[in-house]
Parts: C-alpha cells; structure tokens; sequence
C-alpha cells in the first residue's frame, strides 16, 4: 500500500484552529501522512495573536532537508513564512528538491487583524516563491496586495487572477470569503486558461478562524492523492464548507472551524444509507 504523503511549512497557532495544526489535522482526516516544518510560533488564541516568534531562516531549512532526504512528499503546502529570509529559503530547498504539487497560501493577516508577514517579504514572494507553485491560494486582501489591483467586482477577480497567472503561478484560486454577496461565497480558480467558479452558501458566523490554512491543506491532500487541481479544489471546498457550518462553538472571539466534520458526514450518510 502506497502511502501519500504531504508536507507543511507553516507558523504553528497554539489555539490549534490554523496554521501547522490546522493542516496535520486536515492532511489526517483525508487519509494523507502529514510532516512539517515550523517556520514561527505563535501565542494565540480565539481572541488574537498575542506574539509571533520567527525560526531563523537555517532552523527552517534544516527542517525542510530532513525531509527531502528521507520522505519526499507528494505535495508541499506553505504557510505563514513571515519574512524574505524564510521565503527564500523555503524556495531554494523546494527548487533543489524539484517539488512540483506546491499549494502556497499566502498568509500576510491573522483573524484578529495581527500581520503574520513583513511588508519587504511580499516581493520576495512574488520573485522566488510564486513561479514555484501549482496552486496560489489568497483571499481577496492578499491577491489586492499581491497584484496592486482593488478586487471589487468579479471581473476585478479575473484580472487579478491573471497578474498572478503571470507572476509564475499555474494555477490561481482567488477566495471569495471577503466579497460582499451576502448569500454565498464564489471562489475563482484560473487554470491560465479557464476559469471556474466554486460556490457555496455563506454561513453567518464568526468562528472561522483557519479556514484558510484548511481549505489550502486540503487542496495539498488531494494533489497528494494524484487528483487533478480541479478536482482537489471540489474536493477541498465540500471539506471546508462542511467545517465551516459544523462549527466548535470554541473560545471567546474567531473560534475554529471542525475538521471533523466532513468525515462525520460521510459516516452518517453511509448509516442513513444502509
């Protein structure tokens, strides 16, 4: 038996609702052995980011190495990597190692508004990191950031799409979590030659802290799995929306999404089935 397996290079979140603990979780609910490599950590909670404490660039690359050379992922997944140090390290070890099933999302903001990426790291990003992906995953804020463009209409998406397209990213899905329809949330993937749209119902809630880093860790899921991208991102958004409407009810403030959920379906529809 094949055993697929899938790689983190992410901020750890104390709270356990996102960054590395968000991705193992999600990476072990879809049948994928998960590994990581820690890049900051994190004093946080529902209600906040309460201090951010970087690895040196070498503590993450170490990292990245003891994995190349002994259990080579099918699919790499970056996260908070917070500064240009990181970003080209990270870069350099995903370039030597010619890992190609790379989903990076480009974590810049936390729930609570605290800045989980330096302003120089942005352009690293765009020089060294991007070109190497298969997917880019950012919401609305990140991709206005990233391209310079003011993302309000779906055109305004498409056209954001394609400046990252030719950044160097094969595959763009741009999140529609932070658009203003108020009925449901429309992700936009671009494949540099179509565009899909992924829609879901909007959930009102609060308690969406990790969605992100969990819908990107899923999509890395699927590419390990061998799925194709559009069918790791369909795949992707039933988990995440699953996650999103079964919510803990934890903490005080933005509370965590349920990564249980999505198979706790599965289980009860096999029951109800049977």
């Amino acid at each position: 038996m094949k055993v697929n397996k899938a790689l983190t290079i992410a901020g750890s979140d104390s709270g356990g609702g996102a960054g590395i603990q968000a991705d193992l979780k999600t990476f072990q609910e879809l049948g994928v052995f998960g590994m990581s490599a820690l890049t900051a950590v994190t004093a946080q909670n529902t209600k906040g980011v309460q201090g951010v404490y970087p690895m040196s660039a070498e503590a993450v690359v170490a990292q990245i190495t003891s994995i190349g050379e002994d259990l080579e992922p099918d699919a790499v997944k970056t996260g908070m990597l917070f500064n240009a140090e990181i970003i080209e390290g990270v870069s350099r070890e995903i370039a030597r190692y010619k890992w190609r099933n790379v989903v990076i999302d480009p974590v810049m903001i936390a729930k609570g508004g605290a800045s989980l990426l330096q302003k120089e790291a942005i352009s690293a990003m765009k020089e060294y990191l991007i070109p190497l992906s298969k997917v880019i995953t950012p919401n609305i804020p990140e991709a206005e950031v990233l391209t310079g463009l003011t993302i309000k209409t779906d055109q305004d998406k498409k056209d954001a799409a394609r400046k990252l397209h030719v950044i160097g990213a094969r595959n763009v899905l741009i999140k529609g979590g932070h658009d203003d329809a108020e009925n449901d949330a429309t992700d936009l993937l671009f494949d540099g030659q179509h565009f899909f749209e992924f829609r879901s119902k909007r959930i009102q809630t609060v308690n969406t802290h990790g969605t992100g880093c969990t819908f990107s860790a899923a999509i890395t899921a699927g590419l390990a799995e061998g799925l194709t991208v559009l069918n790791a991102v369909e795949c992707a958004k039933k988990f995440i929306q699953a996650a999103i409407e079964d919510d803990l009810q934890l903490g005080s403030g933005h509370g965590p999404t349920n990564h249980w959920a999505y198979n706790r379906r599965k289980k009860e529809t096999l029951v109800h089935g049977s």
